[in-house]
Parts: C-alpha cells; sequence; structure tokens
C-alpha cells in the first residue's frame, strides 16, 4: 500500500487499508491488481481517473495512423496513364502512406494474366527504394492486387503549411521631376 505521498505504507488487510484512506478523506485505488500482492494508492478517485485519461489521450497523439491509398491499373493501360500512377504511388509512399495497387480484369482479358502481373511487377521495379513490396501480387477473383509500404530508412513527417512572408518595408517616396 502506498499513501497520497508516494511512501510506502506496507502489506495491509483490504478492510484496514480502506479504514486509513477514509480517516484521511481520501479514496484507495487499486494501481496494480495484477501484482501478487496487489498494490493499492490512497488518492483521490477522480484525480486518479482524469491522469488516467491525460496520459491515454497523450499517447493516442503520438499514434501514426497507417492510410492505406489506392492506385488503380487496368491491362490495357496507355504509358502516361502509367507514369502519371506511378508517381501518385510514390508520392503517398513518401508521404508514409501504403499504397494497395489493384488491376481488374474484364471479360476475356482474364486469358491473359501475365499481362496484369508483367505491369505490377513493373510498377514494383519502377518504384524501387520509395517503398517495400508487403504482399506481392496476388488475384482475388477478377482483380490483381499488390501493397507497397513506405521505406523504413526515412519516413518524413507531411510538410507543414509555408508561412507568408513578411511585409517589407515600403520604398522611399518618389519625387516627380
Amino acid at each position: 500500500m502506498i499513501d497520497e505521498n508516494g511512501e510506502q505504507l506496507g502489506i495491509m488487510q483490504p478492510f484496514e487499508a480502506l479504514k486509513v484512506a477514509r480517516e484521511r478523506g481520501l479514496d484507495l485505488v487499486e494501481v496494480s491488481p495484477n501484482a501478487v500482492p496487489p498494490v493499492c494508492r490512497i488518492q483521490d478517485y477522480g484525480k486518479f481517473l482524469y491522469e488516467k485519461d491525460k496520459s491515454e489521450r497523450a499517447a493516442r497523439k503520438k499514434q501514426k495512423v497507417i492510410t492505406v491509398k489506392e492506385v488503380k491499373f487496368s491491362v490495357t493501360v496507355d504509358e502516361h496513364d502509367y507514369q502519371t500512377k506511378k508517381n501518385q504511388a510514390i508520392r503517398f509512399l513518401n508521404e508514409g502512406d501504403k499504397v494497395k495497387a489493384s488491376l481488374r480484369f474484364k471479360g476475356r482479358q482474364m486469358a491473359h494474366r501475365e499481362l496484369g502481373y508483367n505491369i505490377m511487377n513493373r510498377l514494383i521495379q519502377d518504384i524501387g527504394d520509395a517503398g517495400t513490396v508487403e504482399f506481392m501480387p496476388r488475384m482475388e477473383g477478377t482483380t490483381l492486387h499488390a501493397i507497397l509500404a513506405p521505406s523504413k530508412k526515412d519516413v518524413p513527417k507531411k510538410p507543414a503549411p509555408a508561412k507568408p512572408a513578411a511585409p517589407q518595408a515600403a520604398p522611399a517616396a518618389q519625387t516627380q521631376a
């Protein structure tokens, strides 16, 4: 048992600990129920809940939310469209997001799955160091998809918006001649 100042009072029976807490006008809070014997503290329960909530909020602030962005291709993708979507995927990876590259087969295109695998493998090669392959290309129904994750070396934070420049002093008044 620990008192309100952080000093240990030793091992007590629950009713004795509760009696001491009530004499001091505070609550008996079980801090570590899994310890042997369980650790209890004499303190204000409302303050305990507030500090617990505050620490949980601070932990949530530090979490990085990973979003998965999708880039869709088709078997008959043109070169310019491929380059645009590849650059989009690289941008997503540089921002720290995962990328799901998907390619949907329509109709008779299912007979030529190797064309889809060629496009996916080309994308993986072109992305290079910007990302790593989390899931290799695989078929699910009529869709071929792969998941790419940002590379671990340096995942920069999203850039902060630029601050507006400070106004400069007005030039000296011009005289007319």
